[in-house]
């Protein structure tokens, strides 16, 4: 490194400009890792995510990140200061171990510390979901799991994977010999260690250009400057101590499923949020455990859902939220060997929807319903062996299915949601390219009528997916949840839609499956898989007419349901709003319901 510079001066204009190039680091990462992925879960869904931390083990950055992955983050660079005191430039280390900050054994992150004039500034993350992390079932996610044993993955507590900028054969040749695509895994680590080596080089760059202690004084300042957004925001809204309840659905051993209960305190003199989960049941023998990053993460979701999107989401803003966990708890800090293979998604979904919407207790206006979080036949995990490539093994998650998000006090649902835990960050797969990748056949996709909870604002709609093997057998892996509590609406709001799965025979034949189960198609059958549709936000009597008429215009609301659920009629063959007789009806609807 050149001389150090002297210290610039920062103004608000130098503050903005750094931030903006820290995310432009982060966002030329994750295209990075996108383009060069190898498995579809990668380079078609894009669940993976980039972030930078600071030395001292904060969240700087982490632009489009998914929540669930970046947030809480700082926990993993922990474990490699811990465990490897003699850092140096050219280390990176494999992290996937959820008892040391890791999400859960599926999510592979790359750590690699940036060293700048031999100081230590910066680690650098990506993190990507695997195709195959050497489960004992073909499938990253183990939901009857009693504990990591029976999970069967590959446990890697923050080791080195380079040394010098060299892979440490050892531990590539067992990734290799244990995940069922050894070829899939080895592309998609080069993709995940070539995003985190550019990220590694544009920060010296950065440093390079301005100077070490003007990085340095620039991380102070915009971590505190987004504390004191934070504090502004919570200031805005009413003061409030709220509990809400959630629950997953029925396991095996847990016939009333599993309880979720948050306790908010929404402190505005104080500019602080505080989110108690510790009255909440131990550890369970299955795989919904939460590990403590998906616990801390899930309910810094709840809350920043309900927060002006404009704060910046780093360590310093969530300075001002407060979560409380306890050990040995579902909702918590799990105790080793307590599965935790699903962690980012069943349990942290229901811990999601509960805080945000705890906040609507706060009054209109505040808050949100609950979204859809099924995982079923639309993101299901298939496997087989493909003989369009000498029958090499085949193993992918799918993200092609559509659950519906939640009403919010000021629009409907989002569509293309995917679920709590990954909102706005994971992107749907294309048909086209599924098809080509894996040996199956997407029969149909749709969105169904009538599944979005009913609000002032709805739920978004469900989606249904049919699909097969195309010549051999074919096993799926599938999490139905939300088949038994669908997602709540609030305020007035309907519940949405609940999640199913079948399997129609060579016949034609349909039988209903197990809400959450592995089940293997023969050629020639198909599994149909409905998602949830979230839940509506508010009175439906006062959506407005002419909503009602676009969503009966797309399909996604029933003419009998327009009537009889919005008390909106609509007039014969022009399907315009009749305004009389709507108003005379829901009169007498509001009568009825009061």
């Amino acid at each position: 490194m050149s001389q150090e510079k002297k210290p610039r001066k920062l103004d608000q204009v130098v503050v903005a400009v750094l931030a903006n190039r820290l995310d432009s680091i982060v966002r030329e990462m994750t295209n990075t890792l996108f383009r060069t992925g190898r498995s579809a879960i990668l380079n078609t869904a894009k669940d993976f995510s980039c972030s930078i931390v600071t030395a001292d083990n904060q969240l700087l950055s982490s632009a489009d990140g998914l929540p669930i992955h970046v947030l809480g983050g700082g926990r993993q660079t922990e474990s490699m200061q811990e465990f490897h005191p003699d850092l140096a430039a050219g280390d990176a280390y494999l992290h996937n171990d959820p008892y040391l900050g890791n999400t859960h054994t599926a999510d592979h992150t790359i750590l690699v510390p940036v060293f700048v004039g031999g100081r230590h500034m910066f680690t650098v993350a990506a993190k990507a979901h695997q195709a195959d992390c050497g489960n004992s079932d073909p499938s990253t996610y183990m939901p009857f799991a009693k504990d990591v044993y029976q999970e069967g993955g590959l446990n890697f507590p923050c080791v080195r994977i380079q040394r010098d900028y060299e892979d440490v054969g050892d531990i590539i040749r067992m990734c290799r010999r244990r995940i069922r695509v050894p070829e899939v895994w080895y592309g998609d680590y080069l993709a995940a260690l070539g995003a985190a080596r550019i990220g590694e080089r544009r920060l010296q760059a950065l440093v390079e250009r301005y100077g070490a202690e003007t990085i340095a004084t620039f991380v102070r300042e915009w971590l505190d400057y987004s504390e004191r957004r934070m504090t502004h925001a919570i200031k805005s809204l009413p003061a409030g101590k709220l509990v809400a309840e959630g629950r997953h659905d029925s396991l095996p051993g847990l016939p009333h499923g599993v309880p979720v209960k948050v306790k908010v305190e929404v402190d505005p003199g104080e500019g602080l949020v505080t989110v108690d989960l510790r009255d909440n049941i131990d550890c369970v023998a299955v795989g919904v455990n939460l590990s403590q990053t998906c616990a801390t993460a899930g309910a810094l979701i709840g809350v920043l859902n309900c927060i002006d999107p404009s704060v910046p989401r780093n360590e310093g803003s969530f300075r001002r939220i407060r979560i409380l966990l306890k050990e040995n708890c579902v909702v918590g800090i799990p105790r080793f060997p307590a599965s935790t293979s699903m962690a980012t998604s069943n349990v942290t979904n229901r811990l999601i929807n509960a805080t945000q919407r705890a906040f609507s207790m706060l009054g209109d206006g505040y808050g949100l319903a609950e979204g859809a979080a099924s995982m079923g036949a639309g993101f299901g995990v298939v496997s087989g062996l493909d003989r369009r490539h000498g029958n090499e093994p085949y193993v992918n998650q799918m993200v092609i299915g559509n659950n519906g998000g939640p009403g919010a006090p000021g629009c409907d649902g989002w569509v293309t949601y995917c679920m709590p835990d990954a909102a706005a960050s994971v992107m749907v797969d294309s048909a086209e390219i599924i098809e080509q990748k894996y040996p199956l056949l997407i029969r149909s996709l749709r969105l169904v009528e009538d599944s979005g909870g009913a609000g002032r604002f709805r739920g978004g709609p469900a989606g249904e997916i049919v699909y097969g093997p195309l010549h051999d057998p074919m096993t799926v892996a599938y999490f139905a949840e939300m088949h038994e509590d669908p997602p709540k609406g609030t305020r007035g709001g309907g519940a949405g839609c609940r999640s199913e799965v079948t399997r129609i025979s060579r016949e034609g034949r349909e039988e209903p499956l197990p809400p959450i189960g592995l089940v293997e198609l023969q050629p020639g059958e198909f599994i149909r898989g409905r998602e949830s549709g979230g839940g509506g936000y508010g009175n439906p009597l006062e959506r407005d007419p002419n909503r009602v008429r676009h969503d009966v215009l797309e399909g996604w609301i029933s003419l009998p349901a327009a009537r009889s659920t919005y008390g909106v009629i609509l007039q014969e063959g022009s399907l315009d709003v009749d305004s009389a007789a709507t108003s005379a009806l829901r009169r007498e609807l509001a009568g009825q319901r009061s």
